[in-house]
């Protein structure tokens, strides 16, 4: 209840139009066709698609593919997409320009102009509406450019991730302390590919993800999987059954 309230209360006074861009490539290295998968008797987009929908915090939700099976199907969900250009679809290309060509495609076919736009990954459908609701919370209150979500690593740069130097194996992080035990490392994050966010102007000025304005919204590791490989999908079937 209070959680409706707080979202209505700033939908009310933001007047901020929000994109929610969904990008689906047809090509994968790790699971070919992995964007045509079915889990649990349910296709992949569907998760993502669907908790888009219910978060009931976008103008509009667009999906980005180089496939016309893709689109087909995700037209059975009400929403639109375009085909993107190929030069932007191979195993090779940046994302962050495809979503941008995705921004502006959408405001010319929409004549709309929009403030904030999300990135929804379809290989992280563990998210649930409260992640997409609180890093947009967190977004606005820290009035940041651009927001990542991550969750806490279970490998630690400052205590057991090394390199190889010279021959040598080195630790990748110095700490100016000794540290015998993992919960005495500093904490860190692994970005998990789930939500991005960005201010308009930022998306289409620059490449970088990080910048003095960015902000990172926690998500645990259980709501964290980006399906990469068979492994990851097994444990995604696991956690959604």
């Amino acid at each position: 209840m209070l959680y409706h309230q707080f979202m209505t209360s700033i939908k009310s006074k933001i007047t901020d139009k929000i994109l929610c861009i969904i990008c689906m490539r047809k090509g994968s290295k790790g699971i070919k066709d992995k964007n045509l998968l079915i889990i649990n008797k349910k296709p992949l987009m569907s998760y993502t698609i669907n908790s888009a929908k219910k978060s009931k915090l976008f103008d509009k939700i667009f999906i980005s593919s180089d496939c016309k099976k893709i689109l087909t199907k995700a037209k059975n969900y009400n929403v639109d997409g375009y085909l993107r250009p190929k030069n932007m679809a191979k195993d090779s290309s940046p994302k962050i320009p495809a979503i941008r060509h995705a921004l502006l495609f959408a405001e010319k076919k929409f004549k709309k102009k929009y403030d904030v736009i999300f990135d929804l990954d379809i290989t992280s459908p563990l998210r649930n509406i409260s992640d997409i609701k609180n890093s947009y919370k967190k977004f606005i209150n820290e009035k940041a450019k651009n927001l990542i979500t991550v969750c806490e690593s279970k490998k630690n740069p400052y205590f057991n991730m090394v390199e190889l130097k010279k021959n040598s194996v080195k630790i990748i992080k110095k700490s100016k302390m000794k540290i015998t035990r993992r919960q005495d490392a500093p904490k860190t994050y692994d970005m998990n590919a789930s939500i991005y966010i960005w201010k308009r102007d930022i998306l289409l000025k620059s490449n970088n993800l990080f910048s003095n304005k960015t902000s990172c919204y926690i998500m645990p590791q259980d709501r964290s999987v980006d399906i990469d490989n068979f492994n990851d999908l097994n444990i995604v079937k696991s956690l959604i059954k």
